[in-house]
């Protein structure tokens, strides 16, 4: 086994990677970026190397450096995570020239995998099941055009080289054909260097279904399957393990065309063989190949919950020149496991990514919790915006999404927009919960999955008496002078409202919070909890000027100061501003032009995505602001129309 190995990543996978180094005795070195010096993956780490600016291509793209910091601190081997360069078949190349050892699949395995149209040919040969499609090498637009003719619509245009949903469009008419070609292609050149296609049959109402291998260069086995069918923009939101209604003939047919297909190119480590299936016909012939993703996938912990087993280790273990870990025989299926990932995103503003100091962070008891992020840290603008992953295992699927249940309820984070409602909105999604699962289903449902309830009485009691400092304790004197109750005023804001609030503690642990637009409401103390109305209400959290209160889908309340005063309005729908940061990638109008509302003024590009920036009124465009190709920061004003 390895004394020390280098961890070529950040956040919470190399957190995770720490943990399991940890345990077994391994050293562990860390690398990080300007923007990560402080980062908690490298206060866990036994040393930490730093390797350049804050953008990945400074830093963690940088092989070279990450090589350096290897041999110079004696580590043996490195191990890359998922994402940056966990799928570079030449930084394989390079550490393995450089006497190290690389903790994955040999450089050809990844190069075999690595272009979807010449991995799904190897499928073919391998026996595996493929979605029929135009995988040929011409990338002229009219051939691509006659081959979605021939497949027949709805079609998907797909980045050879693609993942996370990047490069990607669905095309329903032949007339929306060569636009969407376009934006596929500048998706994919701007991130993977690639704007190469492929057109495939999309399959209506589909599932997305993956099964675990693990290999050790010659021989294969699977860990079974999960659904990773709750997605949006192609991103996977939820992830499950075993898949609903999977009936054990599909599973051992799809479990073996997974293992062959690792076993055809070698495989050696843990990978993840992607299918599309039919939803509305789970059987033997109804399930194709999409892509192998040749590394650990970010819902691994639903894989390991079920069957007990640390894949990280086996990572090790087999890379450090060891055989498979267990036979295929002995592996079996404990319980359900259900995996979230909870974002800081702006749901309502279409899923934008946020950014923002976590002012509070409480993670919840009784869930498995994979993080890169602490209390006070902040959300970056260059790296994925996930705050964490939180995994339930039950004994059954109710008993898992129960306990996924209560622990988003329980859950307090607070100082930037994050996904918290939206996912328990999903959990707590009729046809989720009965298990009728497809890849579609966010998008029929997403008005009432994006649907935030404003705070009750309740939850604006709770927050009035942790600004105060009255909700941490049921103490019969608190609040009280001269034993006469003194009502305490306080003034929050939630959103653009501003409450004006009163609370006066009464004999007893009792509190009565008034000024609330639905009157007063009433707190009694009883065990270890505020209770209203016969409802145990969670504590709120103050951190600075911000409460949060994690009742429902948690809500968020700022202290204001009474002698404060509001800062001027904003411009308004009269200008255009970035909602992130990112590059103003194109600029689709001129000074001077007519707008209507809806039309496309500008694509910011931003974590690797395009965002189409729409105008709000209609008007004339009175000036660009901005130089397409530029820079900009979140708020920053790009176009201003001319004043109405």
């Amino acid at each position: 086994m390895f004394r020390t190995i280098l961890i070529a990543n950040r956040g919470e996978i190399a957190c995770r990677v720490i943990d399991t180094c940890r345990r077994l005795g391994i050293a562990t070195v860390a690398v990080y970026s300007d923007a990560d010096a402080g980062a908690r993956h490298v206060c866990m780490a036994d040393r930490a190397v730093h390797i350049g600016g804050a953008a990945p291509a400074e830093s963690y793209l940088r092989g070279d450096a990450i090589i350096a910091a290897a041999l110079a601190t004696g580590a043996e081997a490195i191990h890359p995570g998922y994402g940056f360069l966990s799928e570079n078949p030449d930084f394989v190349d390079a550490v393995e020239a450089a006497g190290l050892v690389f903790i994955g699949p040999s450089a050809d395995a990844i190069r075999a995998m690595g272009l979807k149209d010449a991995a799904k040919a190897l499928m073919v040969e391998a026996g595996v099941p493929v979605v029929p499609g135009y995988h040929g090498s011409n990338q002229e637009a009219d051939t691509l055009a006659k081959a979605a003719d021939e497949i027949g619509y709805p079609v998907l245009i797909k980045a050879v080289a693609g993942g996370g949903g990047k490069g990607m469009r669905r095309v329903d008419r032949a007339a929306d054909f060569a636009a969407a070609l376009e934006s596929a292609r500048s998706e994919a050149r701007n991130a993977f260097g690639n704007d190469a296609v492929l057109v495939e049959k999309f399959v209506s109402r589909p599932r997305h279904i993956e099964v675990q291998v693990f290999g050790d260069g010659i021989h294969a086995l699977h860990l079974f399957e999960r659904d990773c069918s709750l997605q949006r923009r192609h991103q996977k939101v939820v992830e499950e393990a075993p898949a609903p209604g999977m009936s054990e003939s599909v599973r051992a047919a799809m479990g073996a065309a997974a293992v062959r297909a690792a076993e055809a190119i070698g495989y050696a480590g843990a990978g993840t063989v992607e299918f599309i299936v039919d939803g509305g016909t789970l059987d033997e012939d109804s399930f194709y190949f999409m892509e192998m993703n040749t590394r650990l996938q970010v819902e691994h912990p639903v894989t390991e919950a079920i069957t007990g087993h640390d894949l990280v280790e086996w990572q090790l273990r087999v890379a450090a020149g060891e055989g498979l870990p267990v036979a295929q025989d002995a592996l079996a299926i404990r319980g359900h496991a259900v995996e979230v990932r909870l974002y800081a995103e702006d749901v309502a503003a279409g899923f934008l990514p946020a950014t923002g100091t976590l002012a509070a962070l409480r993670f919840p008891e009784g869930l498995r919790v994979e993080t890169g992020v602490r209390e006070g840290d902040t959300i970056s603008p260059h790296y994925d915006p996930m705050i964490a992953k939180l995994i339930a295992h039950g004994d059954t699927r109710d008993a898992a999404l129960g306990r996924m249940a209560r622990g988003l309820e329980s859950l307090v984070v607070g100082g930037t927009v994050t996904n918290k409602a939206f996912l328990q909105a999903l959990v707590d999604h009729e046809g989720f919960s009965a298990g009728q699962v497809d890849t579609g289903l966010i998008d029929r449902d997403l008005a009432a999955l994006t649907q935030t309830p404003a705070p009750g009485g309740a939850e604006i009691a709770m927050a009035a008496l942790a600004a105060l400092g009255l909700g941490t304790t049921g103490d019969r004197l608190q609040g009280f002078a001269l034993w006469k109750g003194v009502g305490q005023p306080v003034v929050l804001a939630h959103g653009d409202d501003s409450l004006m609030l009163t609370v006066l503690c009464e004999a007893g642990q009792s509190r009565v919070v008034s000024g609330m637009p639905d009157g007063p409401v009433r707190l009694l103390w009883q065990g270890d909890a505020w209770w209203v109305d016969g409802r145990r209400m969670p504590a709120a959290l103050r951190s600075g000027a911000l409460v949060v209160v994690p009742s429902g889908p948690g809500h968020a309340f700022r202290v204001i100061d009474p002698l404060d005063r509001d800062a001027a309005a904003g411009p308004g729908a009269d200008v255009v501003q970035a909602p992130m940061p990112g590059l103003l990638r194109a600029v689709h109008v001129a000074e001077g032009a007519d707008v209507a509302i809806g039309d496309a003024l500008a694509v910011l590009e931003a974590m690797k995505m395009e965002h189409v920036l729409r105008a709000e009124r209609a008007g004339k465009i009175a000036e660009i602001l901005v130089n397409q190709g530029s820079q900009v920061a979140a708020g920053d004003a790009l176009i201003r129309l001319a004043e109405i």
